[in-house]
């Protein structure tokens, strides 16, 4: 196998909101030398969700960089000072961006960057013995000690589908196709689904067709965002949940559903204004289901057929629509360009990254890092905008053996467990998953060896 000239520190994989923000954050630091690819010609977030009016549901402080260094040139603050609209921020009052300026500002940040290579799409990764070697479909070839996996998620279709449905992942770009529809169906619990149904809404009284929302929720229910929970979305949960076994994080993540799939309030309340106007001036042709789940979809060429079971009276039936909308969100994929490496990645019973504390996944724990696939080890901060500068400072500290910006080990009011002040000392200790407690005593000597390294430097200075 061929060597590249260079060797890098770091190569990023994807260029989604996760590694742009290490990008960002590894851009001013003299001792690292890295490089992103991407296989797309520019950054675009979401393009098929991307409503005039939809907020994220973070606020701004959120942003790429912030949370890990808020003097950085490639916060939100910079990007709207820079392109004139600070003031107009300042004076919406309002901690929430719209997704379009989001996307703007993701797009201003990835265009400051000399570490990106667009329309670098990754074919294969191997192992040259010393160093990951990177190949993309140009032909161009890449050598580094460290990889950060941020190829995103793909839609989660959770039954077999065929016809023309779409995900909400494609809203916008076959808008028109539903509105000339004589039904339109929604399935799903989330903030996608309640905005596509509330774009849908805003459109029927043009249009005339019926319009149905199903989910297998037993409510509407909001974004659950009181402060003491979103303490939650912090190092120390963190850390909490992942030491759990494996059976009860999954439990735990069961009953999460509102930290993280609910609803905006403001959204909920902003369809129900809609339908109670809509009542008032002469009624509305649209059903709102809860509790009911779609078992299968099944196309006849012309509609489709959804099986329906009720999840509380076990009751079935049959919904016939001529358009189907899913909005059941993401799940993290393992890209096949990773099938040369997978021996020296670690895997859990399902198939899925095991993820360790410091989002790494390779069996020496120091070179392969994932953005927003360790969702089932690390809880339902992994896909939060709000921790991806503090797991691209953890990423960085890794790689540099030195910590760059600083890590918050504690920020919680709250415990999580029983603290050993109060433990009973005659009980057994709580069984931890082994595979995300162990093997942190020993840095990996490529982490050794640039911890001596960066010392022997700050003693010569």
């Amino acid at each position: 196998m061929s060597r590249p000239a260079t060797t890098h520190d770091l190569i990023g994989i994807g260029l989604g909101p996760f590694n742009l923000g290490l990008a960002c954050l590894g851009h001013p630091l003299d001792d690292l030398d890295a490089v992103f690819l991407e296989a797309a010609d520019g950054f675009s977030w979401h393009p098929g969700m991307m409503l005039p009016d939809a907020t994220l549901q973070v606020p701004f402080l959120a942003d790429l960089v912030t949370m890990a260094d808020p003097t950085s040139p490639f916060s939100y603050l910079a990007f709207l000072k820079d392109v004139g609209r600070l003031y107009p921020f300042y004076i919406r009052e309002s901690f929430y961006p719209l997704r379009r300026e989001y996307d703007d500002y993701c797009r201003w940040a990835a265009e400051r960057l000399d570490t990106v290579r667009w329309g670098e799409r990754v074919v294969a990764v191997e192992h040259d013995g010393d160093a990951y070697v990177v190949r993309s479909a140009t032909g161009r070839t890449w050598r580094g000690r460290h990889l950060a996996l941020g190829t995103g998620t793909a839609p989660r279709m959770p039954f077999d589908v065929d016809g023309p449905a779409l995900h909400s992942a494609d809203y916008l770009s076959r808008k028109d196709d539903l509105l000339a529809s004589g039904s339109v169906t929604v399935v799903g619990s989330g903030q996608s689904a309640a905005e596509v149904y509330a774009d849908l809404l805003a459109e029927q009284e043009h249009h005339g067709f019926e319009l149905t929302w199903v989910t297998r929720s037993p409510r509407f229910f909001p974004m659950e965002y009181t402060k003491l929970t979103l303490e939650m979305t912090s190092p120390e949960w963190s850390s909490y949940f992942q030491a759990l076994p494996a059976p009860r994080r999954a439990e735990a993540q069961r009953g999460q559903a509102a930290l993280s799939k609910g609803i905006s309030s403001e959204t909920i309340n902003a369809i129900y204004d809609e339908l109670y106007r809509r009542e008032a001036s002469g009624g509305v042709d649209t059903t709102l289901l809860t509790a009911t789940e779609v078992t299968t979809a099944r196309w006849d060429g012309e509609r489709y057929t959804l099986d329906l079971r009720h999840t509380e009276q076990q009751a079935t039936g049959a919904l016939r629509t001529d358009s189907l909308v899913l909005a059941t969100g993401y799940a993290p994929r393992v890209p096949e360009f990773l099938q040369p490496v997978r021996d020296r990645i670690r895997w859990d019973e399902q198939g899925r990254f095991l993820a360790g504390p410091t989002f790494a996944v390779d069996h020496a724990d120091a070179e392969v890092f994932v953005q927003n696939a360790e969702e089932h080890t690390h809880g339902f901060v992994a896909p939060d905008l709000g921790m991806g500068a503090m797991r691209s400072s953890v990423i960085l500290s890794q790689v540099l053996g030195r910590e760059p910006y600083a890590v918050e080990k504690r920020i919680a009011f709250q415990e999580w467990g029983i603290p050993d002040r109060y433990r009973d000392q005659a009980a057994p200790p709580v069984e931890a998953s082994p595979p995300l407690v162990e093997g942190r005593a020993q840095r990996h000597p490529l982490v050794e060896e640039r911890a001596q390294r960066a010392s022997r430097d700050q003693v010569s200075r």
